[in-house]
């Protein structure tokens, strides 16, 4: 049976849960969500996928503009895995509400703790650390492509009452701000201006002018501009300079280029 998983990363975490869900599915195409908006990319499997990370508790502004486009089949079988460094908070109670709105059911949504990127606030974990978040990765994936291959109506992780409210809360204060907080990037003087931030980025949010990159204010905070950069020379703010930066060790900056 024919599967379609569309997914957003801007480091690999959730490429990764994308590539091993397809591998063991079988007949499965793995879509950028961020091609699929610009080239209208329609649903025409039995199955569909959402492989996301968790921003401020809930949908990235990608996720949710691409959920909100879809059309698919009522009798479409909906699942999701959302990707998380600290909580996943309720997400997914939030994605469920937004595919209802086009006539789906989200029948399976899982959340997976993986290495965070946010650099702003914190370095990169100990690679021993981040093995044991990879080895757990792989520990999940058998059972939820039995579900999937089953078309089980699973379990949906909904957060918790907790998680639900800091959803609520935090989402609707800090994500309308997200598109434009790119005025706290910038390149320092190691910058040689060989363009891959502009490359990586998923909504072509970089442009280079007199070799330097610019932020043209429609930013998805996916820090792929930042982690992906071969010389550290992106910053954010004042307290990147020097932190480790984070990129699953499994991809390359090629596969960000859609």
């Amino acid at each position: 049976m024919k599967t379609q998983i569309f997914y957003f990363s801007g480091t690999g975490n959730s490429l990764r849960v994308a590539h091993d869900l397809a591998f063991a599915l079988g007949d499965t195409d793995v879509v950028a969500m961020s091609r699929a908006i610009r080239e209208k990319t329609p649903v025409v499997a039995e199955r569909l996928g959402l492989v996301f990370p968790v921003y401020m508790w809930g949908l990235p502004a990608i996720v949710d503009r691409f959920c909100r486009q879809l059309e698919a089949s009522s009798g479409t079988y909906c699942f999701a895995v959302t990707t998380y460094g600290g909580s996943a908070g309720g997400t997914l109670t939030q994605l469920q509400r937004v595919l209802k709105l086009r006539g789906l059911t989200l029948s399976l949504g899982r959340v997976i703790r993986m290495p965070g990127n946010y650099t702003p606030m914190y370095g990169a974990p100990a690679e021993s650390m981040q093995q044991k978040m990879f080895d757990a990765e792989k520990a999940v994936i058998p059972e939820l492509v039995r579900q999937i291959a089953g078309e089980k109506a699973g379990h949906v992780d909904g957060g918790g009452l907790v998680g639900r409210l800091l959803s609520k809360v935090v989402y609707r204060f800090g994500m309308p701000r997200i598109a434009a907080s790119d005025v706290k990037f910038r390149a320092d003087e190691k910058c040689d201006g060989c363009g891959l931030c502009a490359r990586v980025c998923p909504v072509e949010n970089i442009v280079l002018q007199d070799s330097r990159p610019m932020w043209r204010h429609r930013c998805e905070q996916c820090m792929a501009c930042l982690q992906w950069c071969p010389r550290e020379a992106i910053q954010f703010g004042a307290s990147t300079a020097g932190r480790k930066r984070y990129r699953h060790p499994d991809f390359k900056a090629r596969d960000f280029i859609t």
